[in-house]
């Protein structure tokens, strides 16, 4: 994608306003980091991410979708609208290991930039704040609630151990399976009880044995939530708190329809009921758009970064995100930024440690120039740009 005189000076714009507010910007992953929040009560979060952004004058509505936490914050009144997901939740006891704090402060980076060419290029910049990526599918309730209706073409950036430009996701279906069975005395009267702690048992070594026939791309992996109360009690409840992932949302009907059955197999030999409860909206697979990914994959090479060869993208699946659900919907990306973590992966605790080093604020900035970089090159590209906005338009007309 040639850019022209103009564009090379938009991008020479963008890339000047983010490097001036670096040290915010890494100040802000800092303090995100700081203060770990778990889903939708990411309330300190929010107001870390909001504040540079009113500082420069974006337009703020909070509350989005009926999410105290969720928020769109808008900048310019061009035709072409370009989303920037946030996303701030942290895991339970072990923080940032996902390193939402990178993300959310790359994204206010890249908007920081892209605000100071929005008139220049026709943009409406807008950040999108996004709660509970790790458990709740903020993303997707906002999809459904109209959240995304104007955005054109949808971007963040993820840390992880590699640069990954056309990152794959699976899709993924959160559930949670619970026993009934009836409470005695096991040991007086334990022929009176019906075991639902046995039932749980039965469960997983069904799940475990039905893996050796499991399709390329599926999973099933769960804990045991509740497994009774005492030793003397026969278990009247049990729960098990399962994740079921397939490599499209196809393959992932086909294994939801298999694991009940281990499920009901669990009830029926043990006497017990159960039912099974979907805890989040189910999260569909990534679908990167080819162009945008060329686009960053030129932005993130010219910063000094190699990502991995585009044939072994699809051999390396990055567990599940709801940000595949919106790029179902809408031409998006969702590409890894590469931090050095010594060897640890996402959701492991020296993941989070590693979420603030040296090559994380890296990361961070890298992160903003990249997203900055490929809407300023797909803004300037006369024939993606009208491509965009044609879907819009087309996705507009489907809505009313």
């Amino acid at each position: 994608m040639a850019l022209s005189r103009t564009g090379e000076f938009s991008a020479t714009t963008c890339d000047a306003a983010i490097t001036a507010a670096s040290a915010e910007l890494i100040g802000l992953s800092h303090a995100i980091h700081a203060e770990p929040e778990l889903a939708f009560a990411e309330t300190r979060s929010v107001a870390k991410v909001l504040a540079p952004l009113v500082e420069r004058g974006f337009a703020v509505t909070t509350g989005v979708a009926g999410l105290p936490t969720a928020f769109r914050a808008v900048y310019g009144g061009g035709p072409l609208t370009v989303g920037i997901c946030a996303e701030y939740d942290a895991l339970p006891e072990i923080g940032h290991a996902c390193g939402h704090n990178i993300i959310a402060a790359s994204s206010v980076g890249a908007a920081l930039g892209l605000a100071e060419v929005a008139d220049q290029l026709g943009l409406t910049v807008v950040v999108l704040g996004t709660p509970a990526e790790e458990s709740g599918g903020g993303k997707v309730l906002m999809l459904e609630a109209g959240a995304f209706d104007d955005i054109a073409m949808a971007m963040m950036v993820h840390p992880g151990p590699a640069d990954i430009v056309g990152a794959r996701s699976l899709a993924l279906a959160d559930l949670a399976i619970t026993f009934h069975g009836r409470e005695a005395h096991a040991s007086a009267a334990p022929e009176l009880g019906r075991n639902a702690g046995d039932a749980v048992t039965l469960t997983q070594v069904a799940v475990g044995l039905l893996r050796q026939h499991l399709r390329p791309g599926q999973q099933l992996h769960g804990i045991v939530s509740d497994g009774g109360v005492a030793p003397n009690i026969v278990p009247g409840r049990a729960e098990l708190l399962y994740y079921l992932r397939a490599a499209d949302s196809a393959s992932l009907d086909d294994l939801m329809r298999r694991a009940k059955a281990c499920f009901e197999a669990g009830a029926l030999a043990t006497g017990c009921t159960h039912d099974i409860r979907t805890l989040a909206p189910t999260y569909t697979e990534l679908t990167p758009d080819p162009v945008l990914s060329a686009a960053y994959r030129a932005q993130i090479t010219g910063l000094g970064r190699t990502p991995i060869a585009p044939e072994l993208e699809v051999l390396r699946p990055l567990g599940s995100t709801d940000m595949g659900n919106v790029t179902n919907v809408i031409p998006g990306i969702h590409p890894v930024i590469g931090i050095d973590a010594g060897g640890a992966v996402t959701h492991q605790p020296d993941f989070a440690a590693a979420a603030v080093n040296a090559s994380a604020d890296r990361a961070v900035v890298d992160g903003a120039l990249a997203l900055a970089r490929t809407a300023v090159a797909v803004a300037r590209d006369e024939v993606h740009r009208d491509r965009l906005l044609q879907r819009l338009v087309e996705r507009q007309e489907d809505i009313r």
